[in-house]
């Protein structure tokens, strides 16, 4: 859990700066989406976490 609180201020929030919440929010929810399905942890052998997930489902 820390380790994506320190990706997601230095890929969404140090990078950027917002106008107002509802931006920012925005922006969280999508970095989000982008986090769970789009990008690859190689600790999850180079899968997205959904994709681990689903991968590990099939096999159980």
């Amino acid at each position: 859990m820390e380790s994506f609180f320190g990706t997601l201020k230095s890929e969404c929030f140090h990078t950027c700066k917002y106008d107002s919440v509802t931006e920012s929010e925005a922006a969280l929810h999508e970095y989000i989406r982008y986090y769970n399905n789009d990008r690859i942890k190689l600790k999850l052998k180079g899968l997205s976490p959904v994709q681990y997930r689903i991968q590990s489902l099939k096999a159980a």
